[in-house]
């Protein structure tokens, strides 16, 4: 058992997170750390206060989903590990959550359930927000209420972080799309996890802290919703993949009106507010475009901010014989 933190100058955020998984009543055998060539001396408090940490630098930011890739690539692959169980780097699970996930796979061990994922509910703490699985209709439908009270639920999309990934899994699905760079490349991982029949379970009583963005609260038509503020290389990315996957990977009538009505809502979300909302508006539009054209790749990287550069994407395995090296 082994757990995968994807990590990018997270020297603030790694205490945290690393002492959550030290105190696991289940503990781990070994701690992964992917290093998304950070330059804030991620690295240099890892080795310093977590010597016990493995740690895999990569020599590129290889963003959320080819850290994702490389860390399950060492884990499940090169290791072995039984179950992965996957991070963000500003994810606190509790003391608990390892425990309960486990018990949980051990109440569904059967063929009949085939459970490939299983996923705790993670939640933004400050603003008393889940972020709850997903269910797959050729589009994002919401679980009703009845299905969220059962202590075991069975979901089709599910955040990477806090996700425990099967061994099997991998062999079998093969790895995250490295190309994807960030953002949807656990959706797009989930649908083919499946499509394969493996079941993805939601485990209600394992709970985890964690944050997609800046999030606060807005008033739309006098009704109070939570915004999550992302920067215009995220729009990018989420635009992007989410035209490719409805384009080229689930090109059907349904999934392309459901995709075209998603992104447009959240267009107009991004101009109402985002605190860069011209610039966001325009990458969102460049990234549905990218992803009509099967543009994939490192477009662009958080380093370069303001401007954006576009860049020549660096494959997973290069990282990673590069790192043996």
């Amino acid at each position: 058992m082994a757990a995968v933190t994807v990590a990018f100058n997270a020297a603030h955020l790694l205490p945290s997170h690393i002492d959550a998984l030290l105190r696991q009543t289940r503990p781990l055998q070994e701690i992964i750390v992917v290093d998304n060539a950070s330059t804030d001396g991620t690295s240099a408090l890892l080795a310093e206060r977590y010597p016990q940490v493995t740690v895999l630098r990569m020599h590129e930011n290889l963003g959320a989903a080819g850290g994702w890739a490389a860390g399950l690539s060492y884990a499940a692959i090169e290791q072995g590990y039984d179950w992965i169980w996957t991070f963000d780097q500003d994810s606190v699970p509790e003391s608990n959550a390892l425990a309960t996930l486990l018990a949980g796979v051990q109440e569904l061990d059967g063929p009949e359930n085939n459970v490939g994922m299983v996923v705790p509910v993670a939640a933004h703490r400050e603003m008393a927000t889940l972020y709850l699985p997903f269910l797959w209709r050729n589009g994002f439908v919401k679980p009703s209420t009845e299905q969220m009270r059962l202590p075991i639920w069975f979901a089709d999309l599910a955040i990477a972080s806090g996700s425990l990934v099967l061994r099997e899994v991998v062999q079998e699905v093969g790895l995250p799309r490295a190309d994807f760079f960030m953002d949807i490349a656990d959706i797009e991982y989930c649908l083919r996890i499946r499509s394969r029949g493996y079941k993805i379970a939601v485990i209600s009583r394992a709970k985890m802290s964690h944050e997609i963005g800046r999030a606060r609260k807005v008033n739309l038509l006098g009704y109070r919703r939570q915004w999550i503020d992302q920067p215009p290389f995220r729009e990018y990315y989420i635009s992007r993949n989410l035209a490719y996957l409805a384009w080229r990977l689930y090109p059907n009538l349904a999934t392309k009106i459901s995709m075209t009505r998603y992104l447009t809502i959240h267009l107009a979300g991004v101009l109402l507010f985002s605190s860069d909302g011209p610039a966001c508006a325009i990458r969102m539009i460049q990234g549905f475009v990218d992803g009509l054209r099967a543009r994939l790749g490192t477009r662009m990287r958080p380093e370069a901010k303001g401007s954006h550069k576009l860049v020549a994407a660096l494959s997973v395995t290069e990282t990673i014989e590069t790192r043996k090296a």
